[in-house]
């Protein structure tokens, strides 16, 4: 017979915070399997590494790894880089690996979302839902079909609400970012605007987004502008992990392909079909809060937040030791060209 193990496989981040959350997030669910092992790894920035995460269940007897990615949507990390990094351990020690599906659009999640809605509600005073707008912020890919996910998840949390009115925007990569959709928001007239960032972890994005979401509520102050919570270890947020575990022995985990842009001629992307999936971040792998652009007090370019300038350097001068294909929107004006103007950086 063999043993069953569970890895839970992260991104990571430069946030102390957000890898203990991450942690915390493996422990639940680890209460929740109670019959099988379970460790996490993370791909960059933060240890344990998911090789390391995967060695420490074949010290515990395991030879059969269901592993998930820690993850709401399936973008570059979740379709390239893990698969590629547990492809080469499973080709190395003959250990069997199932890779499951990422959180997706998940009635659970829009369940968690809500309540996280609700809290910021109930938080504040009475304004009629009518009068306030819903504005959801992901954290922004290349691809398009992971970015439109998040347009779902809003819709969702908009009807379910009955919020006068929504905008969807981004943490980076893509467009809009999120000075500008609050920007476009407040003029549309309505009385509160709440701010949710569909994220589990906390971290630089999310310092992101609440900074800029404070730079809105300065300039417009007529306007009440409330942050509500991210996702974090919600219940139904460990449910669905748990779910996306046991469905990897008795039930469908294959990701939906029928938008992917390595699969099929995406509008905007055509150049992208059938690229090889490979892993790029062995040069951050377990670099943990010493990589660069990890300490905000440090940064030449930001003030109380991490704004993202520091990309449009990198990007310019392409000093990666990788390659990345190229965005067709880089230079819209509504996405990371946005922080150039932005008087949340020192220019």
């Amino acid at each position: 017979m063999s043993k069953i193990g569970v890895m839970l496989c992260g991104h990571g981040s430069r946030s102390g915070a957000a890898v203990e959350e991450f942690a915390a997030l493996a422990r639940a669910l680890a209460a929740r399997l109670p019959d099988w092992p379970v460790e996490h790894g993370y791909l960059e920035f933060a240890n344990p590494v998911i090789r390391s995460g995967l060695d420490a269940l074949r010290e515990r007897g395991c030879d059969h790894i269901l592993a998930v990615p820690g993850m709401l949507f399936a973008a570059m990390h979740a379709k390239n880089d893990i698969p590629s990094v547990l492809n080469a351990y499973a080709q190395e020690t003959g250990v069997t690996i199932q890779y499951g599906r990422e959180l997706g659009v998940d009635p659970k999640m829009i369940r968690a979302a809500g309540d996280r809605i609700s809290e910021a509600l109930d938080s504040a005073g009475p304004v009629p839902v009518e009068e306030t707008c819903l504005v959801v912020i992901g954290r922004g890919a290349s691809d398009p079909d992971a970015n439109a996910n998040i347009s779902k998840v809003a819709r969702l949390l908009w009807e379910g609400f009955g919020f006068g009115w929504c905008e969807v925007g981004y943490s980076g990569v893509t467009f809009p970012l999120v000075a500008p959709c609050l920007d476009h928001v407040s003029r549309l007239g309505y009385r509160r605007v709440v701010v949710f960032p569909y994220f589990l972890f906390s971290g630089i994005l999310i310092d992101r987004i609440y900074g800029f979401t404070d730079l809105a509520a300065k300039r417009h102050e007529g306007i009440e502008f409330i942050k509500a919570g991210y996702l974090s270890d919600h219940p139904q947020v460990v449910e669905t992990f748990a779910e996306r575990v046991t469905e990897i022995l008795d039930g469908d985990t294959a990701m939906n392909c029928s938008m992917c842009k390595y699969r099929t001629q995406v509008l905007g992307f055509e150049a992208e079909v059938g690229l090889p999936q490979e892993s790029h971040h062995h040069h951050v792998e377990g670099q943990g809060a010493s990589a660069p652009g990890s300490n905000v007090s440090d940064c030449p370019l930001c003030g109380d937040f991490c704004t993202g300038a520091c990309r449009l350097q990198i990007h310019h001068h392409h000093d990666h030791d990788h390659h990345h294909p190229h965005y067709p929107h880089a230079a819209h004006p509504h996405g990371p060209e946005s922080v150039r103007q932005r008087d949340g950086s020192r220019k």
